[in-house]
């Protein structure tokens, strides 16, 4: 399993054609792979966020684009995807305390699983995430 600490930008954007498309040209222009998306769209408008592996800072970046735009850290687990295991790690991280207030990924079916979390304690999570696969 491999942890690393992401950053992830969450943006307001129209609900409208091409609004996705001029958002993530400023992530293809920065030379930035975008590794997680999620949106949550209502009525004329919603949110947006994105994940990214990069040093790059690009919070400013969006905003002199325009985009309100909220830059925070999260988890992002490589793990064997195996039934069950969202549960066990969900699990272990609510007994020790930790709050997951956002979370999506992708599987490749019976090979591996990137989930990427937004949590209330990124280092305790880290700590009981190692402790519980670095056994």
């Amino acid at each position: 399993m491999i942890i690393t600490i992401v950053r992830q930008y969450s943006v307001f954007l129209p609900n409208k054609p091409g609004a996705l498309s001029e958002f993530t040209k400023l992530f293809a222009d920065q030379g930035i792979a975008i590794i997680g998306i999620a949106s949550e769209i209502r009525d004329d408008s919603g949110v947006v966020r994105v994940s990214v592996e990069s040093d790059k800072r690009i919070g400013y970046i969006l905003t002199q684009a325009g985009f309100t735009t909220v830059e925070t850290s999260m988890l992002s687990l490589e793990l064997p995807d195996n039934i069950g295991e969202l549960h066990r790690l969900s699990s272990k991280l609510g007994e020790a305390g930790v709050n997951i207030t956002t979370v999506y990924g992708t599987t490749h079916t019976g090979r591996t699983s990137r989930l990427l979390f937004s949590v209330n304690d990124l280092e305790k999570a880290k700590e009981v995430l190692n402790n519980l696969y670095n056994k």
